[in-house]
């Protein structure tokens, strides 16, 4: 059974690999996804934030040429939520595409209030980016 999906962009006029760069680098977290992090430190070779829900595990996928920022995010419960996540070019410019599933448990208005807080992380990215 597929989950309820939402897919979140943003077009940021900044080279795509530039975007990638700043986004792959789970230290530059705080500065765009308050969502995700307060603060994210290296532990025991893993990336560990202080989040609103409490401290969580954050795991990227590799460096890759495609613009994949893929990661996965262990909760406090122990629950691993995988998150897609894209940067594509758009012309001199990229795009950021995440998608954003609806978890067990989860209510609509719960689902709608974490689309806007991604929303806005990656408005916060761009306007980072766009400097």
């Amino acid at each position: 059974m597929t989950k309820k999906s939402q897919h979140i962009s943003a077009s940021i006029n900044c080279p795509a690999d530039k975007i990638y760069e700043f986004a792959s680098n789970p230290g530059n977290l705080p500065k765009w996804a308050a969502g995700l992090s307060g603060s994210i430190k290296k532990v025991k070779g893993e990336w560990i934030a202080d989040s609103p829900m409490g401290k969580i595990k954050i795991e990227f996928a590799e460096k890759n040429k495609f613009g994949i920022l893929d990661h996965d995010v262990t909760l406090p419960s122990g629950e691993k939520v995988y998150s897609p996540m894209r940067v594509f070019p758009n012309n001199n410019g990229g795009e950021v595409v995440f998608t954003l599933y609806q978890r067990p448990g989860m209510s609509g208005q719960m689902f709608a209030e974490d689309a806007k807080l991604v929303k806005k992380d990656l408005e916060k990215l761009k306007s980072l980016l766009e400097m």
